[in-house]
């Protein structure tokens, strides 16, 4: 489900701001249940025009939620191999907050980052986290007696579910303990204890 070409013929920023009223709208409504009719009024062009541009609600929301995984991933960079242990933790700490904070200052991503994992970005979401086990591997940060697969799908959830908590934790006014993030992760991956800084 993509875009129809006249749509990529559109200048960038047209393109932008439709997808930004598209994606105000899925957020604010859910991924599942906005109105494709009320999302064609908030982008501001006709109904047939949007039908020019996305066969239909599907086609759109595929857009919306690749345009979010593009930026998460953006956001996170390409890992990179780190040259010892220290700079590793010292990486994934650097992408965590990276992350944590664009999902703070952009409430639209943090509603839909979620589905655009889910829909559109398992491969390429899991993709980050494959380079970044194979490297902590490589370095005897992460264990190798467990599957490779299992492993990059439970650190994924790991950092997901730290995402969430230490954003509801800021969001209620609390600091939170951001190093116990990494001695999960380090108790997942049997590694030597984590750096026992805050990031």
């Amino acid at each position: 489900m993509t875009p129809l070409p006249r749509f990529h013929r559109l200048p960038a920023d047209r393109r932008e701001a439709f997808l930004a009223a598209a994606r105000a709208e899925f957020a604010a409504q859910g991924p599942d249940t906005a109105s494709y009719n009320r999302i064609i009024e908030s982008t501001g062009v006709s109904k047939t025009a949007a039908y020019q541009y996305f066969d239909g609600r599907e086609d759109l929301l595929g857009a919306v939620l690749a345009d979010v995984l593009d930026r998460l991933l953006g956001v996170l960079g390409p890992w990179r191999p780190a040259g010892g242990p220290e700079e590793f933790w010292a990486r994934l700490a650097a992408g965590a907050e990276a992350l944590a904070a664009h999902l703070a200052a952009t409430p639209e991503d943090l509603a839909l980052a979620e589905a655009a994992v889910a829909r559109v970005g398992g491969g390429a979401w899991l993709g980050w986290f494959g380079e970044l086990v194979d490297d902590g591997r490589r370095l005897g940060v992460i264990r190798t007696g467990v599957d490779r697969d299992l492993l990059v799908a439970a650190t994924a959830a790991v950092l997901k579910a730290a995402d969430g908590w230490a954003l509801a934790a800021l969001a209620a006014g609390a600091e939170p303990p951001r190093h116990q993030v990494w001695e999960l992760l380090a108790a997942l991956w049997s590694s030597p204890s984590a750096p026992g800084r805050e990031i």
